[in-house]
């Protein structure tokens, strides 16, 4: 089992609330029979949108490049249950979120595959994306032990229910780690179950 206690790296802002699973990744892309490939299509209708009108989604800003904390806003996630959402993140890159609030099943969807997902004040989140705006190289910490998210001479507290920071910091995330760190057990409660031998 693997513990996660910080996250650190470049972040990339994302403004806006509300963003739901489908823009994350749009529907016509659960097609698949993995997940690979998927981060490359990841806010795929928006960066279309932006790229007609002349504009740069972040996810296409060259100066993001490699960023691994998205750095989002209020409800962020909500829409579908799909697990697709969360994939699609990693798969582009990202290790952590930041943001003022997550719906519930896009923050267990991502419990499950080891992305921590943080909440700052809405005002925090603000200025933490203007300074990342001005400086895209600045360095950003996830700190899931102090419960803090730092980036350069900025310090906030971040808040994460308790018992999904205690999964991250225990590595109880992880299920298929634990079933194969505990393989003994397992094949010890085999031969103790009834119907599995013969009655």
């Amino acid at each position: 089992m693997s513990a996660i206690t910080t996250i650190s790296g470049r972040a990339i802002p994302l403004r806006g609330n509300d963003i739901d699973t489908d823009r994350i990744i749009p529907a016509r892309f659960l097609r698949c029979v993995t997940f690979d490939g998927l981060g490359e299509h990841v806010f795929a209708d928006d960066r279309i949108q932006l790229k007609t009108a002349g504009k740069v989604h972040p996810f296409d800003n060259a100066a993001y490049a490699g960023a691994s904390i998205l750095i989002a806003g209020n409800n962020f996630g909500c829409g579908s249950s799909r697990e697709h959402a969360p994939q699609s993140l990693q798969k582009w890159g990202i290790n952590a979120v930041v943001g003022s609030s997550f719906a519930e099943i896009f923050f267990n969807n991502n419990i499950a595959l080891g992305l921590p997902c943080v909440c700052l004040s809405a005002s925090e989140i603000e200025k933490l994306q203007s300074v990342i705006e001005a400086d895209p190289k600045l360095r950003v910490e996830v700190d899931l032990v102090a419960g803090q998210v730092r980036a350069g001479e900025l310090t906030f507290a971040a808040s994460i229910p308790e018992g999904a920071r205690q999964m991250f910091l225990r590595g109880l995330w992880d299920a298929t780690g634990q079933l194969l760190e505990n393989m003994g057990k397992v094949r010890q409660r085999v031969t103790e179950i009834p119907y599995l031998n013969g009655f």
